[in-house]
């Protein structure tokens, strides 16, 4: 009778404690990225020290490429927002797809020093035509 006197509220402790643990270290690991609308709207509060990533699909014909840096602009279908991305775009940076930058405001322009692609996990080999 003492063993489960002891045994039941122990175990309790433990499950609370475990999930207390993994819950408060999942929200601090967990990034969020604004999308431009979200970012446009939050502007007037944030100061040009306030980074935060942003979120959204790179819109056609706005990419210039010079060296290490890149201009480009950043679209959720409602709002678009001007980036200045300074270092080297990945390899898989093009018009067209979606991306994350992580910076700051600069008036009008996000400064971005940090670039994600992001892309689908499917992988295609390359298609020899010699081997049909």
């Amino acid at each position: 009778m003492r063993y489960k006197a002891f045994v039941l509220p122990a175990t309790g402790l433990l499950v609370v404690l475990v999930g207390f643990v993994l819950w408060g270290n999942l929200n601090s690991n967990l990034v969020y990225y604004l999308e431009p609308t979200e970012a446009l709207d939050q502007r007037a509060e944030m100061g040009p020290d306030d980074r935060f990533r942003l979120g959204g699909q790179v819109v056609a014909g706005t990419l210039v490429e010079d060296g290490e840096t890149a201009v480009f602009e950043l679209s959720d279908g409602a709002s678009t927002v001007l980036v200045h991305h300074d270092g080297l775009p990945p390899q898989l940076f093009r018009e067209g797809i979606g991306a994350i930058v992580e910076g700051s405001w600069d008036g009008q322009v996000f400064h971005s020093d940090a670039l994600i692609v992001k892309h689908d996990a499917t992988y295609e080999a390359p298609h020899d035509a010699g081997t049909d």
